[in-house]
């Protein structure tokens, strides 16, 4: 069982990942203002939530993790490279997630933050920031490294089957699913670019900050507010 939800206000792409035997339930970046959504979704298809996993520590929205972990009792789970305390359970790379009969398996792909993963379930790959539709992470911020990013999308992500899908944690332009090979060959960012031209590219984005950056970091540093 898979859903993907929307937040309008920071572009953000939320998942449901479910064990339809047991019901067993975890979900992926949620949003501290769609905590009743995500909970009636969660009552509507009858799933335990077991699991709140983040990709990172975001920088443009305060997560759900705390608030839905007091209404549901799941644990809650980040990479133990994001410096975050407010956690149950910080993950390494290639650990596992348990749900059910189900797991997810922790692929470590740092650059856009030093803790940010990737979350890798059956046929599907749900990459954070780390690799957009078109596009990737910043890397400006919150101690970004587009060398090591560059890394982690051609030497993690890149390398499994071209028709695995690429769920990411956020679009602009309302894009839900593409795929290894797609990004592989029409990525901008990274078709055919070399290592250097990586970094140019990174280097002179000139991006605005996250509208809710002084306070979105802090909050989920310690696995949001409840």
């Amino acid at each position: 069982m898979f859903r993907q939800l929307f937040d309008p206000e920071s572009s953000t792409y939320t998942y449901f990942l479910a064990d339809p035997v047991t019901r067993e339930a975890v979900i992926v970046d949620p949003v501290r203002e769609q905590v009743e959504r995500d909970l009636a979704v969660a009552a509507e298809l009858s799933l335990r939530l077991v699991w709140i996993l983040e990709t990172h520590v975001h920088a443009d929205h305060v997560t759900g993790a705390r608030a839905l972990a007091r209404r549901t009792g799941a644990r809650t789970a980040v990479s133990r490279h994001c410096g975050a305390s407010g956690f149950d359970r910080l993950l390494d790379d290639e650990d596992t997630v348990l749900f059910g009969q189900e797991h997810v398996r922790v692929l470590a792909t740092p650059g856009h933050t030093p803790g940010s993963s990737s979350f890798l379930w059956r046929d599907r790959v749900l990459t954070g920031d780390t690799l957009l539709i078109g596009g990737c992470g910043r890397t400006d911020f919150q101690n970004g490294d587009a060398d090591a990013l560059y890394s982690s999308i051609t030497e993690r992500l890149f390398p499994l089957p071209d028709d695995t899908l690429v769920y990411p944690g956020h679009d602009y332009r309302l894009r839900r699913v593409s795929t290894i090979g797609e990004e592989k060959a029409t990525n901008p960012r990274l078709s055919g670019k070399s290592r250097a031209e990586f970094v140019e590219i990174m280097t002179h984005l000139d991006l605005p900050e996250p509208r809710k950056i002084a306070t979105a970091v802090p909050a989920n540093l310690q696995g949001g507010t409840a």
